[in-house]
């Protein structure tokens, strides 16, 4: 496995060089957007916001549980506050993270607040699937330069170059 983007370099049986990194529901159709990659964008946009509609459902009947007990409007508004503000946090992180790699310790450290926020993460996921696989972009520059620093490493000089004539 390379250490920059976990591409694997020629496994046995397979063609030589770097292959690329699967993206989960797509695999690596991404690269060449072949074996029904439209058609799992559509099934990943679709099901994420599905996702994201059951639980905002899910958040209102909270809510109704919240008015049923008569709890108080302060904290009321508090919970309505912090998933608003959790979800926003979330869809942000989610969103950047489709871009560049996470930091592993501000993942873990984030991990509550992406709980807390996952309609906020399934909102940055349907909008991704819109316009390109979840993380393409990031994979296909990391795949790209595993294949430049591959074909420059595998490419070879023919003679010796200090028997190489010299321009005047």
């Amino acid at each position: 496995m390379s250490d920059d983007n976990g591409t694997q370099e020629t496994p046995a049986g397979s063609a030589p060089g770097p292959r690329p990194e699967p993206i989960r529901f797509f695999g690596t159709t991404w690269v060449d957007h072949t074996n029904g990659y439209t058609a799992r964008r559509i099934g990943a946009a679709a099901g994420s916001l599905a996702a994201a509609v059951a639980s905002c459902l899910v958040l209102r009947f909270a809510y109704e549980g919240l008015a049923i007990a008569d709890i108080g409007s302060f904290v009321t508004l508090l919970m309505v506050v912090m998933f608003a503000i959790c979800s926003a946090l979330a869809f942000r992180h989610t969103w950047d993270g489709f871009t560049k790699r996470p930091d592993p310790d501000r993942q873990a450290s984030l991990r509550g607040l992406l709980a807390i926020g996952f309609v906020g993460s399934l909102l940055a996921y349907f909008f991704r699937s819109l316009t390109e696989a979840p993380g393409e972009k990031l994979h296909r520059e990391e795949y790209e330069a595993a294949l430049k620093q591959y074909e420059k490493r595998s490419t070879r000089r023919s003679g010796n170059p200090s028997k190489k004539r010299r321009r005047s």
